[in-house]
This record gives C-alpha cells, structure tokens and sequence, in this order.
C-alpha cells in the first residue's frame, strides 16, 4: 500500500523513524519494478537546523523544501552522486529525510545511483507518481533500530550531535 501524504505531513524526525522497513519502489520501465526496504535514514530540520539545506533561506536548489510534504528533493553532490530526499512536515517547514541506505545497498549516493535518479526527479510527487513511491513496510520483529548523529555535517557544530540518523538493525 502506497503511502498516503498524511504520512509525509509530520516532523522529520518522526518520518524519518517509521520510513524504516518500509519500501521504496521503483518502477524503471519496460515492466521492471524493483521494491527496497529502508534501512537508513537522516532527519533535518528546518531553516534554524545548522545541517539543513535551508539553513541559508530558499535557493534554486532547495524551494521544493518548502513545498507539500511528499514530494522528492533531490541534489547532486561531488560531482557524481544524486541524493534522494523527502520533504516532510508542514507546507512552509523545510523539513526533509535524506534517504541513506536500503537493503542491500549502503550509503546516499548509492542508493542515488541504484534508483537512476536525476534532475529530473526534483519534485516528483511521491504520491502520484508512475516511477517512484513508497510502500508501507514493517520493521521484523527482534530487529534493533539504532539512533546516531547525523554523518557528514560537522561544520553544523551542536546540530551534529543530533541523533537523528536512524539505522535499522
């Protein structure tokens, strides 16, 4: 069942926590569909979270940030990964969960590439969409979900130490 944009429409951090076990899906065409289970993810905030994109206000790069909640945000990095992101919370709130791992592929650029994401994936509707959505999912009983600070921000000082990566174990 393919998540609803009330699910989308809650603070980053607690979207971020029940995105865990559930699946993204992928529909690459010419009837392959392709269905992951998230298993890692990164919660930020909005315009006052040192970590975010939106820390400088709205950009080019980031407006879809405060767009509906569902849609995709997506940004290229290194000269050679496209990162996945959702945005969550509230119109308004520039809330996003960066999509980090999924079974059997570990690390955002990977997941970037595994997906084929592009440019062109910049405010799709998660909701709508032909080629890309999620499915609830659940976590298997006995795993263990592990909270951690957020990787690659040290320049966030205090905003760094937040636990708001979360690792489905």
């Amino acid at each position: 069942m393919r998540l609803k944009r009330s699910f989308f429409a809650r603070d980053s951090i607690v979207v971020a926590r029940d995105l865990l076990g559930c699946f993204l899906v992928r529909d690459f065409g010419n009837k392959k569909v392709e269905r992951k289970k998230i298993t890692e993810v990164e919660a930020y905030g909005g315009e006052e979270d040192k970590a975010s994109h939106a820390r400088f206000g709205r950009t080019k790069r980031n407006q879809v940030m405060w767009e509906t909640p569902g849609l995709v945000y997506v940004y290229f990095v290194y000269g050679m990964y496209w990162m996945f992101n959702i945005v969550t919370a509230k119109k308004g709130k520039a809330q996003a969960v960066l999509i980090r791992s999924l079974e059997g592929i570990k690390g955002p650029g990977r997941v970037g590439r595994w997906l084929l994401v592009d440019k062109s994936f910049y405010g799709e509707d998660l909701i709508s969409s032909k080629r890309i959505w999620i499915e609830k999912g659940s976590i298997p009983k006995g795993a263990k979900i592990t909270k951690t600070p957020r990787i690659g921000v040290s320049y966030a000082k205090e905003w760094a130490k937040k636990k708001w990566r979360f690792v489905l174990g």
